[in-house]
């Protein structure tokens, strides 16, 4: 708004510029604006926000992950960039898989330390039963030391 007071005033642009702590290029954009519609295309917030190219696959990329989760983040990105060849950072991907409800999971582990009894009552309650799933189909089932599953 004190541009355009500035302006009515006739002080050259350079000095409105100065004055205002704004680049030539702003100025000129305000100038059109309110040429085009006055103040109240001035008051108008036209943040630049671009879309994500994966948002056009988003809904292939939820089902194929519902079906093939992933074990990692790499696993994730490297999944993307093959399926739709966009290629996007494990940090990017974590963004996006979180936007479609998805999250990091830390994966289950057998406890290591404890009594026999302890880990044979593991094995055949928890363990078996989710090894049956898997093979029917059913479940995602990964091993290692530090692992994370990307689990809905």
């Amino acid at each position: 708004m004190e541009v355009l007071w500035l302006k009515s005033q006739k002080i050259p642009h350079k000095k409105i510029c100065q004055l205002a702590g704004i680049s030539p290029n702003t100025l000129l954009t305000y100038l059109r604006d309110y040429e085009e519609g006055g103040i109240e295309k001035l008051k108008e917030i036209n943040f630049y926000r671009p879309k994500s190219e994966l948002e056009s696959q988003k809904e292939t990329l939820k089902k194929y992950f519902e079906k093939n989760p992933p074990a990692t983040i790499n696993e994730a990105v490297y999944r993307i960039e093959e399926l739709t060849g966009i290629k996007r950072s494990p940090t990017q991907v974590r963004k996006f898989l979180k936007s479609m409800g998805m999250k990091c999971l830390k994966v289950g582990s057998l406890p290591s330390k404890a009594d026999r009894d302890e880990q044979e009552e593991y094995k055949e309650k928890k363990l078996e039963p989710r090894l049956n799933e898997a093979k029917e189909g059913k479940r995602a089932v990964f091993f290692g030391s530090s692992l994370l599953g990307m689990v809905r």
